[in-house]
């Protein structure tokens, strides 16, 4: 049971990352929030916006279906959460290779780790 909690929370945290991994990419990327994640200046940010809201949108997906995972019975629920938190660590491996090494530690570190964690209490 505490390790059936403990993969709930995970998978809930790693959902909640990306809600606002959204917020920041979709509606944020052109203010200070977003600005700093991205580490350009406004006329970059400004150019790169509609780039960065698609990026928010496929991450309000990932989120979107870890929360279905979370809902979802068995085995249903579990298979999802396997499924997008697998897609989790993937998108972060990418991203670490091809955009930023930090995405490493952001998104595929907290996927795998809460993946781990489904797989063992599964």
């Amino acid at each position: 049971m505490v390790v059936q909690t403990t993969a709930n929370v995970l998978v809930a945290l790693v959902a909640a990352l990306h809600g606002w991994i959204l917020v920041l990419e979709m509606f944020l990327w052109e203010r200070r929030p977003g600005r700093e994640l991205s580490g350009f200046d406004a006329g970059m940010a400004r150019a790169t916006a509609p780039l960065a809201a698609n990026q928010g949108l496929y991450n309000g997906f990932l989120a979107a279906g870890l929360v279905w995972g979370l809902i979802a019975a068995d085995p249903t629920g579990y298979r999802v959460q396997v499924f997008f938190l697998s897609c989790v660590v993937v998108a972060g491996l990418y991203g670490a290779a091809t955009a930023n090494r930090r995405i490493l530690f952001a998104q595929a570190l907290p996927g795998a780790i809460a993946l781990t964690a489904v797989l063992v209490a599964g």
